[in-house]
């Protein structure tokens, strides 16, 4: 009987042994990826690896331990609030915006409580996402990658590529929240430097094809393109537009270079990426996002394309090459 007893008492403890392991591994968290863009584009799959690599560091792998929602606008930037409610409503831990502060906003006024980490390019204080970059107060924190304020810097880059060029065009998205501000900076610093600014404007594919035909109806020797998303999705029919127009154009972001793009100037996103991952992290571990300050980005690069170049008949100023971080020849 009692042979029987400690028989039945181990077959207990052997199904219960199973069900306390499970008891004790910690469980799967869900995080919100809310973006303008589309999941396809490549720069997306690049900070997706980046970010992925932060939140590794503080002990989170995706498909292990934690599950992303993820949500795309694909450049509709009017599905945001929407999204954004949806992954509320999916109740993930943390919301995650890229793109700038419109996604930030759109999740902001979706939810007072879940915690959201941005990623955006333009002044986070000024958009009214935080109070301040040392005290962000509230359920948000994030990073400032520096993209909108470099406008200025781009356009004296391109001065310099193209001494001779008197007029440069700027494209701008006329939906963007912060249209006004790039098109002031940029105008200022042209005054400075003695050039002319002609601003065109594109929300769709069709303006950005009238844009090119009209930058060279206007005599423009150059063109600056502002930071937004809108472009980058459109990226392969810009670079196609500037080679049938041979027209010299200073992009945002690196991934333009790489299709065939002439020259760019940015932050090096991947650092901010892999910030955000460990902010989303940390968060996840017990951190309040009022108590992280906004982290902001350090590293820049300078990117030109040879073999365009040549193709433009430009001679690339050894001073431009001799800075550049990455030539494609």
């Amino acid at each position: 009987m009692r042979r029987r007893k400690f028989i039945t008492l181990l077959g207990s403890a052997a199904v219960a042994w199973p069900l306390v392991a499970r008891a004790q591994q910690p469980a799967v968290r869900t995080i919100g990826w809310l973006s303008p863009t589309s999941s396809d584009t490549e720069s997306d799959r690049g900070n997706l690896a980046a970010f992925r690599q932060g939140l590794s560091e503080t002990g989170y792998v995706e498909g292990k331990n934690l599950t992303i929602e993820y949500r795309w606008a694909k450049g509709q930037y009017d599905r945001l609030p929407a999204l954004a409610a949806d992954l509320v409503h999916s109740q993930v831990n943390v919301i995650v915006t890229t793109g700038g502060p419109q996604p930030a906003r759109a999740a902001q006024a979706a939810t007072p409580t879940i915690p959201i980490v941005f990623l955006s390019g333009s002044d986070p204080v000024q958009d009214g996402l935080v109070k301040s970059f040392n005290r962000p107060g509230g359920n948000t924190t994030g990073v400032h990658v520096f993209t909108t304020s470099l406008g200025p810097k781009r356009l004296d880059l391109l001065c310099e590529l193209i001494p001779e060029a008197r007029v440069i065009a700027f494209l701008v998205n006329p939906t963007s929240q912060i249209r006004e501000m790039q098109v002031k900076q940029v105008e200022d610093a042209a005054r400075t430097i003695g050039r002319s600014v002609v601003v065109l404007s594109a929300s769709n594919d069709s303006e950005i094809d009238l844009a090119f035909a009209t930058l060279v109806q206007r005599g423009a020797d150059a063109l600056l393109m502002s930071a937004d998303l809108f472009f980058q999705i459109r990226r392969n029919q810009l670079v196609a537009l500037a080679v049938r127009y041979k027209v010299p154009v200073m992009y945002e972001w690196p991934e333009f270079i790489a299709v065939g793009g002439l020259v760019s100037y940015s932050a090096v996103r991947g650092d901010a990426l892999l910030q955000v991952g460990i902010y989303v992290g940390r968060i996840l571990n017990g951190a309040k996002p009022a108590d992280l300050p906004v982290a902001q980005s350090t590293r820049f690069e300078l990117v030109i394309n040879l073999k365009t170049a040549k193709a433009l008949g430009l001679t690339i100023p050894p001073s431009l090459l001799a800075r550049a971080d990455e030539v494609i020849e």
